[in-house]
C-alpha cells in the first residue's frame, strides 16, 4: 500500500465531502459516500439512524452555510489506515448554529475510498 497515495485519495473524497455540506450539495455527498452508508448520532438523547436515501434529502432541503455567508470551519484532524482498504477518518466541520466531530469509517473497493459510517456528536454553538 502506497500510503502516501491513499492519503492524499481520502483527502480528495473529503474534500467532496466538506463540499457537499457547505453547499448543501448531494450531488458531491453521493461521490463520498457508499449507497449503502449509515448515519448515526445520540446528541439529540436518542439515537437517530439514518440511510443515504433518509439523509440526502434532509441535506437538500436546508438552506447551505455558504449561502447564509457562514465562514468554514471544516478539517480533517487524523486518518487512520487499519489495512489497505479501510480507515478511520475523525474530522471537524459545522452547519450553524451545529459544531460537529465526525468519525467517519470508510472503505475501498473498485480501487476507490468511499463512506459506509457516518457516527458523529454534535454541539450547538452560539
Amino acid at each position: 500500500m502506497n500510503e502516501a497515495a491513499e492519503r492524499d485519495a481520502i483527502e480528495s473524497l473529503m474534500q467532496d465531502y466538506f463540499d457537499g455540506l457547505y453547499l448543501s450539495d448531494t450531488k458531491r455527498l453521493r461521490r463520498a459516500f457508499d449507497p449503502q452508508a449509515h448515519y448515526f448520532t445520540a446528541s439529540g438523547g436518542s439515537l437517530l439512524h439514518y440511510d443515504m436515501e433518509q439523509y440526502f434529502p434532509v441535506i437538500d432541503a436546508r438552506p447551505s452555510p455558504a449561502s447564509k455567508g457562514e465562514p468554514r470551519s471544516d478539517r480533517i484532524l487524523s486518518i487512520e489506515f487499519a489495512g489497505p482498504v479501510t480507515a478511520l477518518v475523525k474530522a471537524e466541520c459545522s452547519v450553524p448554529p451545529r459544531s460537529f466531530m465526525d468519525l467517519l469509517t470508510l472503505v475501498k473497493v473498485d480501487d476507490r475510498w468511499r463512506i459506509v459510517a457516518k457516527v458523529f456528536h454534535y454541539d450547538i454553538r452560539d
